[in-house]
């Protein structure tokens, strides 16, 4: 059986060898490692040196920017304020402006309204104008002349009231139109007075008292539509009367006068 052998410890030149290694190792590494650090602190030193320069450049970058927004906003507060004084200004002027147009829009389709209105009336009144105008060459042309009871030729005669007023528009004469009840008191037409005496319906006949210059002509039994003439004034004018309906008790029809005949004379009231 062999027995173990412990190897002799190292002699001690060897030992300071190694331990100088070591120590030389340990210097390096620490050497290495300091440096590192340092050059790391450096870095670290700049870099931190830059952000505070940043941040103060940064921080009057910022001051700066408050500022001018400050400033801005006092501009920009202003300008709302003249723009809302001027906006307000411009909507009351609008809204006026507005009010004005629909009062003149109002106004102008009123005189359009009346405009239209009176055009409408002209045109109307032409229509009945031109309407007149043919009824009265129609009724011109039905009037005729005829030989009074007197024999003298007599002007158009008239056998309703519609040619009447077509020969009073014709103003070749005066007109007067009368109403006679039988039995009644003379009637004043113009400048003589007219009394119904006698009436025949059937015959289309009557018979009237007519009073002129003081003295009664008898017309008797004369004919619906026939000229009765008599002369009266100082000039000795011929008057004419027309009788166009006879009825049970009454007649109706017109007396004619020439223009220069003299008008009744009306009562005047006295001076005071």
């Amino acid at each position: 059986m062999l027995e173990e052998t412990t190897p002799p410890p190292p002699s001690g030149g060897v030992m300071k060898w190694i331990v100088g290694a070591l120590a030389a190792i340990f210097v390096l590494g620490s050497s290495y490692f300091l440096h590192d650090t340092s050059d790391r602190t450096a870095k670290l030193e700049a870099a931190q040196k830059a952000a505070a320069a940043q941040v103060d450049d940064f921080s009057k970058r910022l001051s700066e920017a408050e500022a001018n927004n400050e400033t801005l906003a006092s501009q920009l507060g202003m300008t709302k304020k003249e723009l809302e004084h001027k906006s307000a200004a411009l909507q009351a002027q609008t809204r006026a402006a507005e009010a004005h147009i629909a009062a003149t829009n109002q106004e102008v389709s009123k005189v359009s309204g009346a405009v239209t209105t009176v055009q409408g009336d002209v045109g109307g009144v032409k229509t009945d104008v031109a309407s007149t105008k043919t009824d009265l060459e129609a009724t011109k042309a039905k009037l005729e002349h005829a030989i009074g009871d007197l024999g003298v030729q007599s002007g158009l005669i008239a056998h309703t009231r519609d040619d009447l007023d077509v020969l009073k528009h014709k103003g070749d004469r005066n007109y007067a139109e009368f109403t006679l009840v039988k039995g009644a008191a003379p009637s004043p037409i113009a400048t003589v007075a007219l009394q119904l005496k006698k009436v025949d319906p059937k015959k289309g006949k009557y018979t009237m008292n007519v009073t002129a210059d003081d003295r009664i002509i008898e017309k008797k039994d004369r004919n619906m539509n026939e000229p009765i003439q008599f002369y009266s004034g100082r000039d000795h004018l011929l008057f004419e009367l027309v009788v166009w309906t006879v009825d049970k008790n009454k007649v109706t029809g017109y007396l004619s006068t020439p223009k220069s005949a003299p008008t009744p004379v009306t009562a005047s009231a006295p001076a005071q």
